[in-house]
């Protein structure tokens, strides 16, 4: 049975309170909570992007998107798993059919962690290859079915390659002051085969031009992987600006200053500070909108030339800045009761000032590749 976007934003906004309550143990324990993600995947918001004839809704980015903010506004952590439990099964119809049919054979939906910078070592194997090494950051690695990793073919370049998640070990490495229940921990392998139909070419990711992007007809499953990392990612932010503003909008409502004895909402800064932060929060989420708008009229016109990626590049970057300067900005008077462990705002500020150091939407780099494809210069940032 088909279940529209309305239904599945329904489901996450249900999910969500749960999740805001758990924020604080998902934390301490370091990785997503068991309870979560199990009604996540009831409530079938994993199977978002994948094709329909594995059983997917592919309900379109803009729902993922949707349900992103909303998870990412209960829990960070949560949300940026959910972003990647969602959308990396777009990455995974990049590769061969073969793959694919494996990876979707159990279930409509799988659980993939990626880490692609290319670190693992690689041998030739006769129609396969082994891999032996260790790999950082691969969130979603604690709830796992397969697990995408980073390796340089020699004479091919860098290449992605998918393993069953029981064929790898997880290090225990994840000890964060930001992003803390995400699990993010390193993995290791040891001599694993892989097949040559379970390899993937990163620059055939980057261009968007692979042997499984030929095989759906929906425009989503061709667009270029860092334009759609943009997509799948940033509404983990928006979600997460948003996620700080209520939490400030209920300390405002409820705080009474200790010397002055007056309630905060009454007070005019106050006001002053809640109608600013409401205004940020609102222009994030227009932004996310429009960095989806603006990918897929790219797509629509076969345009994904330099001009455009830096764009949307220095769109991201911005996005990323907005946020976080804007949780910052609203910490200063916040009051020191708001940096208690239980206290939701100190936890999206960590967050967000965390996560956004990602190399794929760092700031400085973003600003400076459009300055310098404005000024008609070379880039000299790979990641494009």
């Amino acid at each position: 049975m088909t279940i529209s976007s309305a239904e599945l934003i329904e489901r996450a906004r249900e999910i969500a309170p749960r999740a805001a309550a758990r924020a604080v143990a998902t934390e301490e324990q370091r990785s997503p909570h068991d309870d979560t993600i199990k009604e996540l995947i009831d409530a079938e918001l994993f199977q978002i992007l994948v094709p329909q004839c594995y059983g997917g809704h592919e309900a379109g980015i803009e729902t993922h998107a949707k349900v992103i903010e909303i998870i990412s506004a209960a829990c960070m952590s949560t949300g940026w798993i959910t972003a990647f439990y969602s959308g990396h099964n777009w990455i995974a119809t990049k590769f061969p059919e073969k793959a694919q049919l494996e990876i979707f054979a159990d279930r409509s939906f799988a659980m993939i962690p990626i880490s692609t910078a290319p670190t693992l070592k690689v041998v030739r194997d006769g129609q396969g290859f082994r891999l032996s090494g260790q790999s950082p950051w691969s969130s979603g690695i604690m709830h796992a079915d397969w697990v995408m990793l980073g390796g340089m073919i020699e004479g091919e370049g860098p290449s992605l390659f998918t393993i069953p998640a029981e064929d790898v070990e997880v290090i225990d490495t994840w000890r964060m002051s930001g992003m803390a229940g995400t699990g993010s921990n390193d993995v290791r392998v040891e001599n694993v085969y892989v097949p040559a139909h379970r390899v993937v070419s990163i620059l055939g990711l980057a261009a968007g031009e692979t042997e499984g992007s030929r095989i759906h007809q929906n425009p989503l499953y061709q667009v270029p992987m860092l334009p759609f990392l943009y997509m799948e990612a940033m509404p983990v932010f928006s979600g997460g600006l948003r996620g700080a503003t209520n939490a400030f909008e209920e300390v405002i409502q409820n705080r009474v200053t200790s010397y002055g004895l007056a309630k905060s909402a009454e007070q005019q800064f106050s006001q002053v500070q809640l109608g600013e932060i409401q205004a940020r929060a609102d222009v994030s989420e227009i932004l996310v909108e429009d960095i989806i708008r603006r990918t897929q009229a790219a797509h629509a016109a076969g345009d994904f030339d330099m001009p455009i990626r830096t764009r949307l590049k220095g769109q991201a970057g911005f996005i990323v800045d907005h946020c976080r300067s804007s949780v910052n900005e609203l910490v200063k008077h916040c009051g020191a009761t708001n940096f208690s462990r239980d206290a939701p705002l100190q936890r999206f500020f960590r967050d967000l000032n965390m996560l956004s150091t990602h190399a794929f939407w760092d700031w400085d780099s973003a600003r400076e590749q459009l300055g310098r494809n404005r000024l008609g210069l070379d880039p000299t940032y790979l990641l494009l």
